[in-house]
């Protein structure tokens, strides 16, 4: 089943994706515009918010956090000095690509409250527009 997403141009955008709906938690961040987050990037925003989640919860373990994205660009870099020609040059990072509807993060045990909470500190280090989804 693939759903569509209307946009400003005669061409519609197709979730071909599988990560659209949430898979193993009750909340989900999805986001909803186009970005690309480096490795230093997503690790950065993971660690911090399983700080914010430890002190939302009040430093009890029993959350569950999944992230559901995979690095899926290598980004290569050349030095200032080299001359055009000999090649691409070497592989310094990697990064991923976003796509509107992608569910980034799913979360389990925690209070709708709780998620609101995190979701305003989540959008605040993030440079993406996100959202919140939720299972019924």
């Amino acid at each position: 089943m693939i759903k569509e997403i209307k946009t400003h141009n005669k061409y519609s955008l197709k979730y071909k994706q599988s990560n659209h709906i949430l898979r193993y938690g009750r909340f989900g961040i999805k986001a909803t515009s186009f970005g690309r987050l480096s490795e230093t990037q997503f690790n950065t925003l993971r660690w911090s918010i399983l700080k914010k989640l430890k002190l939302l919860t009040n430093k009890k373990k029993n959350f569950r956090f999944w992230t559901l994205v995979v690095m899926n660009l290598t980004l290569t870099k050349f030095n200032l000095e080299s001359r055009m020609g000999k090649g691409k040059g070497s592989i310094y990072t990697k990064a991923l690509y976003i796509r509107p509807g992608m569910v980034i993060f799913e979360f389990d045990n925690i209070t709708e409250q709780q998620m609101r909470n995190l979701l305003d500190y989540i959008s605040k280090k993030i440079s993406l527009k996100i959202i919140l989804v939720k299972k019924l």
